[in-house]
């Protein structure tokens, strides 16, 4: 059986939602990209290389990909992502190609925190991932059977540039 590796990371710092005329427009800021260039510094520093990215379709997190440094690796993009709740999001996960070992997802919060939970209930430090955090789960099932608290989280980061 194939070790799987599903990271999960929040978008990073995203401009203040008064200024756009719906969420899913919001991009991100200076620090916000700063923070997006660190995380994948750090998954790169982790030897986590993502097979597939699910990518929620907004613009911040849109953006937090682009700044991650991952433009080979492919990516889906998915409005599920964006609307939650963390059950439909496992359901998503359940769907990923066999072939895929480790899998990046990009997403919001509360849907990445509670995704996390749910896999790993109460591992995560501080409760929720801030912005640009990462959360690093590993199980030795395949995608399909991902279930609840099944997924250790064997890794925790919150990138800063």
């Amino acid at each position: 059986m194939t070790v799987r590796t599903l990271i999960l990371l929040r978008h990073a710092k995203a401009a203040d939602p008064d200024e756009y005329a719906t969420d899913i427009e919001r991009p991100l800021t200076a620090r916000g990209h700063r923070d997006a260039r660190a995380a994948g510094e750090w998954l790169r520093g982790a030897a986590l290389a993502p097979d597939a990215v699910l990518c929620s379709t907004a613009v911040r997190t849109r953006e937090t990909l682009e700044d991650l440094g991952l433009a080979e690796t492919p990516a889906i993009y998915e409005q599920r992502i964006y609307v939650g709740p963390a059950a439909d999001t496992l359901d998503l996960l359940q769907q990923t190609d066999p072939a895929v070992a480790t899998l990046l997802l990009v997403g919001h919060n509360p849907t990445v925190t509670d995704l996390s939970d749910l896999l790993a209930p109460s591992a995560l430090r501080d409760r929720a991932l801030a912005t640009s955090g990462i959360a690093v789960h590993r199980f030795d099932t395949t995608w399909r059977d991902l279930a609840e608290a099944e997924a250790p989280l064997v890794d925790q980061h919150t990138a800063r540039g």
